[in-house]
């Protein structure tokens, strides 16, 4: 299991990589001035899939970038 400190790194280099510098702070920066209630989010997101199906690909993802 990954430590707090190790969420929050990779959760950054996650983050740095998708968006780059600037993204990341709009991004840090929409989060702190809106309202953001993450399990309503986290419900709209993919509607049409359904927990299984996301978790199915959720580990699907971390297996594959547990062998680069």
């Amino acid at each position: 299991m990954l430590t707090e400190t190790e969420i929050k790194r990779k959760g950054f280099e996650a983050l740095f990589d998708a968006l780059g510098d600037l993204g990341v702070e709009k991004f840090i920066s929409l989060l702190m001035r809106d309202p953001f209630d993450y399990t309503k989010w986290n419900q709209d997101l993919w509607p049409e899939k359904s927990i299984e199906q996301i978790s199915k690909e959720a580990m699907e993802y971390h297996s594959n970038i547990e062998k680069k």
